[in-house]
């Protein structure tokens, strides 16, 4: 399982830490899914970040991979409403066209844009940690976008009725 951290300073986002957590070596599920807790749990509490967000599970072939999949999620989630935070799930599409503007990117794509973005100098070991980091960048790019939310005309008034210096006649 990956994460990722990102620093938000004005208008400008910067790699704060990106790694993964090996759980191979726990057989038990159970045991993993607690080491997941835990983690999450520490991380939130060492960083104090505003809020979470997290890949939406995805539909795949293998059912059993899936459920286990879903309880990891759940077992972040449920870590991250202890600690008090909002939580945003972005589906997997929508990560990679918020990061590389292509929504069927693949995992290096991904990572050398968060590479440029981020001025991340060395590859990760693992592409799990940047698939995280990916979605941090994403909810960066949706929170600090003034037009998410605006639709229809009544929309798109108020956004102009506020930003009076957006327009040009």
């Amino acid at each position: 399982m990956g994460y990722g951290l990102i620093r938000i300073e004005g208008k400008k986002a910067s790699l704060l830490g990106m790694d993964v957590l090996k759980l191979s070596k726990f057989k038990d599920h159970y045991e993993r899914l607690q080491q997941i807790h835990c983690r999450v749990q520490n991380l939130i509490r060492e960083h104090k970040p505003t809020s979470f967000a997290i890949e939406a599970p995805f539909y795949g072939k293998n059912v059993q991979s899936m459920l286990k999949l879903g309880r990891a999620q759940g077992v972040a989630i449920a870590a991250a409403i202890q600690e008090g935070l909002a939580v945003t799930e972005y589906s997997p599409k929508k990560v990679k066209q918020s990061v590389t503007g292509n929504g069927n990117a693949d995992k290096e794509q991904v990572w050398q844009m968060l590479q440029r973005t981020l001025n991340i100098p060395e590859r990760p070991d693992y592409l799990d940690a940047t698939d995280a980091l990916a979605v941090a960048v994403c909810h960066f790019y949706q929170e600090s976008n003034p037009l998410v939310g605006i639709t229809g005309s009544k929309g798109w008034e108020k956004f102009l009725q506020q930003h009076p210096e957006r327009i040009v006649r």
